[in-house]
């Protein structure tokens, strides 16, 4: 089991409201890591300090062993970190493997002298993303429905096309934030408690929401 993304030390404050406190993560291949705590614990802020999208005070993101923080947010993607996020944001009347289709990264039909000169390039292009996009529908038991609406998907579905979970039997490390911890509990082979900025205990979900003191702080009295 290798070590995919590696937090060390990771500190942020903006003016006196601390929302990350020297936090240490680790994510490895193929496990997936719910991320738990209260409304206003950092939860969010973490996520966005790992992706770039909030420079860091203090401490480092490594990925794969090398070290994220002077990439910007479309770098770090480009290097293989992914984020998705709680709002489905999909065009829900096109097919769904068209939704995928549109995040295809530096297409060549965006270019005029590709479209009037170089059609046999851009069908080759489309076609190798139509296979990549099949590919992923496959992985994630929807290539069934690559070509209905996403407008006509039960919601669950549509949950899928936004969030991969099935990723990690693939050898990611994903990391999962939810406030139902039921479904924490069930989806995730570690949880990481998270209050105030810092991460206060670690563990199996079911052992961490038996702990009394965590329940307190993640529930109130």
């Amino acid at each position: 089991m290798s070590s995919i993304l590696t937090v060390n030390g990771l500190q942020k404050s903006f003016g006196g409201i601390v929302v990350a406190r020297d936090i240490d993560l680790t994510l490895h291949s193929g496990r997936i890591v719910g991320l738990i705590g209260p409304n206003g614990a950092g939860k969010t802020s973490l996520f966005n300090l790992i992706t770039g999208v909030v420079k860091p005070d203090a401490g480092t993101v490594a990925l794969a062993g090398e070290t994220l923080n002077k990439l910007k947010f479309h770098q770090r993607i480009r290097r293989g970190l992914s984020r998705t996020w709680q709002n489905i944001r999909l065009f829900s009347s096109l097919p769904v493997i068209d939704n995928l289709l549109v995040a295809t990264h530096d297409y060549p039909g965006e270019r005029l002298v590709n479209v009037l000169f170089r059609r046999a390039h851009l069908a080759r292009h489309n076609r190798a993303a139509r296979d990549k996009a099949m590919d992923v529908l496959g992985k994630v038991g929807l290539a069934g429905v690559a070509h209905d609406r996403v407008a006509d998907l039960p919601y669950g579905q549509q949950k899928l096309v936004g969030v991969v979970r099935e990723v990690a039997e693939h050898g990611v490390a994903v990391c999962v934030v939810e406030h139902n911890v039921a479904f924490i509990r069930d989806l995730c082979d570690e949880g990481v408690v998270m209050f105030s900025g810092a991460i206060m205990a670690r563990g199996s979900v079911a052992e961490l929401i038996r702990d009394p003191q965590l329940t307190e702080l993640y529930f109130g009295h």
